[in-house]
C-alpha cells in the first residue's frame, strides 16, 4: 500500500496557493526527477543486451531459431525478434 503524503506537511503555503491554482482537491502524482530506467541499477539490461549479441552471433554463424530458442530458453517468436531488432537498428 502506498502512503501518501500531505502537501501542507511538506510544502510551503505559498507554493500549495500557486498548485491548487491548476489542481485543487485531486490527487497529485510528482515523479522523481533523474529517476534509472528498468534494470539500470541491477545490471540486467547490460546482460540481456550481452545474451541478445551473442544469439545474433550465432545465428549468423548458422545456428537455426530453433535450435537457438532451445539453447537460450526463448521462444522462436522472441529469438526472431532479438535477430530482426538489430537489422532495424543498423
Amino acid at each position: 500500500m502506498k502512503k501518501y503524503v500531505n502537501a501542507r506537511d511538506v510544502l510551503p503555503k505559498a507554493l500549495i496557493e500557486e498548485i491548487q491554482k491548476y489542481v485543487k482537491g485531486q490527487h497529485l502524482y510528482i515523479p522523481q526527477s533523474g529517476r534509472q530506467s528498468w534494470g539500470a541499477s541491477t545490471g540486467i539490461q547490460d546482460e540481456f543486451q550481452q545474451r541478445n549479441a551473442e544469439i545474433r552471433r550465432k545465428h549468423s554463424g548458422g545456428v537455426p531459431i530453433r535450435q537457438l530458442a532451445v539453447m537460450f530458453n526463448l521462444s522462436e517468436e522472441r529469438i526472431r525478434g532479438i535477430i530482426y531488432e538489430r537489422i532495424k537498428e543498423e
